[in-house]
């Protein structure tokens, strides 16, 4: 152990408090060993450090500072190098207020367009995922301070988040679900990593031993801290065994005493804790050395500078019929749309930033660069009809030569603890755009959004330049790009099928009790779309247009990897993100019909060639052996392809890779639907034999007591008469909040109430609420409630005894006993 010095000069009990939060944010120190807390904030795309009462869901404002474009938004533009520059910006944020771990990127996949946390993620593909991943942990770790990967693992739903248990099958955990956490700890190394709220396969992630000690720990070597998800604390000795080295937040002591109990009894050795205890040390040691170097002032104009760069390379120009854009200064152009005054550029939830500067189109309007005539809202940001809007809309589109229309989805449509319930826009928004159509066919479209839509309207508009949610210098950034100051090169980083019912997942999204089942396997994206040949889409995984074009030639094929020739073949700069994919030509094992290994973004100007070189890596060829329990490779022909998008290649080779010879995972004849690739409606029977073993109940026990584990929602079915009405009166608490327009409130309530299990009342609350105190609320649910009202009562009496003698014991004494 590398502190074995420290901790053999700490007690038990001061090890154990280590291992817990000292309030909502920071680590326990401790003061006569000169180990310090630490600050662990929120900042995916930005740092989240509460000046005031601290919060998790992002109601309490924090200290300002740069809004990065999010993860949908960076993942777009597929580039590494970018990546790592904003990385390296919020790092120096991070430094200069002082947080030790920024809480993120999350990388987890998304599976379904609807999960409510798509915005924080980067990809549907996880190779993409990772080495973006890996890039921001890079930045972000060179300035000293910790990143902290999330959320480990198989993070894909809102609703039910902290007790849904995910059913995946050991092969599809590994190709689709691990691999992007896989190059963010070997190749971004990263520091930290946070373990999700759910189960997997019948275990809380953070207590999983197969996930955390055999593959993170004994696989992938790794050295750094895991955190839980805050609140995401089951078992707390299960999950020190695991190596869940810290819990977050506070637990006011009471998770400290039960891994104090456990070494008394032999639960577990001392050793275990000591290695735990040896970890968090190293981070709070290093981490803390950033903060010893002369303090440098952050450049608030630069940082905002680097924004609009991530959002100008991130941006995509999906439509651009008869050149519509870049739009020319001599055009009269009508800006409609709610978005364009109150620009939509970031998520809602943990990961809200507080902006530095946010700039909002109607601000940019002034400048020469766009021949404005004039601003209507057009709609209500949150769904009203208005025939009085859409008038004064229409009214000015007549006067125009082009309409720039701003539509998306509104902040509590999406946002963290609750999944979309469609793909669609606002029916609004598409009755201002159908009667624009009328009046002027002119029509361009600036989205925001964080995540896949349905476009039926699409035939209705000939531009469409997609922001996603692209932070606080989004606005100027797409204004740039629709004038022509910048050649848009974003492509995206996930499939937009036609319709909700066309994706692999329709069936299976989301777990609405026990479980949820990943029955369509690895068939997840693209990957799915290109095996089911009678599903079309609207947009291919990597697609994006350009003001210019380019050709792709002279192709080169080695053992090491593809060399070949690209050429800006227009009249303007601009950059290409070149593709490789990798398909097995064997059918021995079900595969996707190719996957991406590979990418790189080429600058060009007008006219010029580049020569590319993308190497094969130990990810290439592999595919898992659930019967080796291993990664191998099959031998087989493997078609290379080089494409601007997934269904787009424009090169392609054939190459023979020699393998490692395994025996075949798979009985072909009980796996027919893999076989085939139509995996959007699998079998439970053919799922079981993926899965080697029966799948559990999905739905609740209704006659069992509701336990720890059960929530709210639950209590619909509760024997307590009080928590059947609690439950009614909950319902109807939300549809009132939302009939009023109160929706954040309204979120708020299904988030952190309905949907929460009743041990993370107190795993959340800082202590306020005890597990004795919550004995005593399933008491009152389970139909005992005077019982269960003296229970609560008496074990709140005693928690507030105690907290008093501790109060009183900390202020009377210090040192070796020595009263002051």
């Amino acid at each position: 152990m590398k502190y074995r010095d420290i901790i053999s000069e700490m007690t038990r009990e001061e090890k154990a408090s280590l291992m817990s939060g000292k309030d909502f944010w920071q680590t326990m120190d401790i003061e006569r060993l000169g180990i310090p807390s630490i600050f662990l904030a929120d900042g995916p795309h930005g740092i989240r450090k509460q000046a005031e009462a601290a919060d998790h869901l992002g109601l309490n404002e924090s200290i300002p500072a740069t809004c990065f474009p999010t993860a949908a938004t960076v993942a777009n533009s597929w580039n590494e190098k970018l990546a790592m520059q904003m990385g390296v910006h919020l790092g120096k944020e991070a430094v200069d207020q002082k947080v030790n771990v920024l809480l993120g990127p999350g990388i987890n996949m998304k599976r379904s367009p609807l999960a409510g946390r798509n915005f924080e993620y980067f990809s549907e593909d996880p190779y993409l995922a990772g080495k973006l991943a890996a890039g921001m942990i890079k930045g972000i770790q060179s300035q000293g301070i910790s990143a902290c990967v999330k959320h480990f693992a198989v993070n894909n739903q809102e609703e039910r988040r902290m007790s849904i248990d995910t059913i995946v099958d050991e092969r599809t955990l590994r190709e689709i679900y691990l691999t992007a956490f896989e190059i963010a700890v070997k190749e971004g190394e990263t520091k930290a990593v946070m373990s999700a709220y759910n189960m997997l396969n019948g275990e809380y992630t953070n207590e999983n031993l197969h996930l955390m000690k055999e593959i993170l720990r004994d696989e992938w070597h790794y050295d750094g801290v895991v955190v839980t998800d805050w609140g995401g604390s089951n078992d707390r000795v299960a999950g020190l065994i695991a190596g869940n080295e810290l819990e977050m937040p506070t637990a006011a002591g009471e998770t400290n005493q039960e891994i104090v109990t456990a070494i008394e009894r032999g639960k577990i050795k001392e050793d275990v804790l000591d290695q735990c205890v040896d970890r968090l040390l190293d981070l709070i040691f290093t981490t803390e050395e950033a903060f010893n170097q002369e303090p440098k002032m952050v450049d608030k104009t630069a940082h905002h500078q680097m924004a609009q760069l991530v959002a100008e390379e991130s941006i995509i120009l999906l439509k651009n019929e008869a050149n519509i854009l870049p739009l020319q200064q001599d055009k009269k152009v009508a800006i409609i749309g709610d978005f364009a005054k109150e620009t939509r550029y970031q998520g809602a939830g943990s990961s809200i930033v507080n902006p530095t500067f946010l700039d909002h189109p109607l601000d940019l309007l002034e400048e020469p660069e766009l021949n404005s005539i004039g601003y209507e809202q057009g709609f209500d940001r949150y769904g009203k009809r208005s025939a009085r809007k859409i008038n004064k809309a229409c009214a000015l589109a007549k006067q125009a030569d082009v309409v720039l229309l701003y539509i998306g989805l509104d902040e509590v449509t999406e946002a963290e603890g609750l999944d979309r319930q469609s793909m669609e826009i606002p029916a609004n928004q598409i009755e201002l755009l159908d009667a624009l159509y009328e009046v002027n066919s002119n029509i361009v479209v600036v989205l925001s959004c964080g995540a896949a839509v349905e476009m039926p309207w699409i035939t209705k508009v000939k531009g469409l330049v997609h922001a996603y949610l692209s932070g606080q210098a989004g606005a100027k950034a797409v204004q740039r790009i629709i004038t022509g100051a910048v050649n848009p090169s974003g492509k995206l980083a996930e499939t937009y099928p036609l319709q909700y019912e066309d994706t692999p997942a329709y069936h299976q999204f989301p777990g609405k009790e026990v479980s949820v089942e990943y029955r369509e396997g690895p068939y997840i994206g693209y990957r799915y779309y290109d095996r089911a040949d009678d599903v079309d889409v609207l947009f291919p995984f990597g697609y994006g247009l350009s003001y210019t074009t380019f050709a792709y030639s002279d192709m080169q094929l080695s053992k090491d990897g593809v060399t070949l020739n690209i050429t800006n073949t227009g009249k303007v700069a601009g950059k290409e993100v070149v593709q490789l994919y990798v398909g097995c030509q064997s059918r021995a094992i079900f595969r996707p019909e190719k996957e991406l290994k590979g990418f790189t973004k080429v600058a060009l100007n007008a006219g010029e060639t580049k020569k590319v070189t993308i190497r094969f890596d130990d990810k290439t060829f592999r595919y898992f052996n659930v019967k080796t329990n291993q990664w191998e490779i099959e031998s087989a022909d493997y078609k290379i392809m080089i494409g601007a998008a997934s269904d787009d290649i424009r090169l392609e080779d054939t190459i023979f890779v020699e393998g490692t010879e395994a025996p075949l995972p798979y009985n072909k004849d009980t796996l027919p639907t893999y076989y085939s690739g139509k995996a959007n409606q699998v079998s439970v029977e053919e799922f079981e034999a993926l899965l080697g073993h029966k799948v559990p109940n999905p739905k609740w026990d209704r006659t069992k007591p509701l336990d720890y584990n059960d929530t709210i929602a639950q209590c619909q079915y509760a024997k307590g008469r009080f928590a059947r009405f609690v439950f009614r009166l909950i319902k109807f608490s939300h549809k009132l909040l939302w009939k009023l327009g109160k929706r954040d409130t309204a979120n708020l309530i299904m988030m952190s109430v309905y949907h929460m299990p009743f041990r993370g009342y107190a795993r959340m609350t800082g202590g306020v609420i005890n597990m004795p105190m919550v004995d005593g609320v399933l008491m009152i649910v389970n139909g005992h409630f005077f019982k269960g009202v003296r229970h609560v009562l008496r074990e709140r009496k005693k928690l507030v005894k105690l907290n008093k003698d501790k109060g009183e014991f900390s202020t009377s004494k210090t040192g070796e006993g020595e009263v002051l």
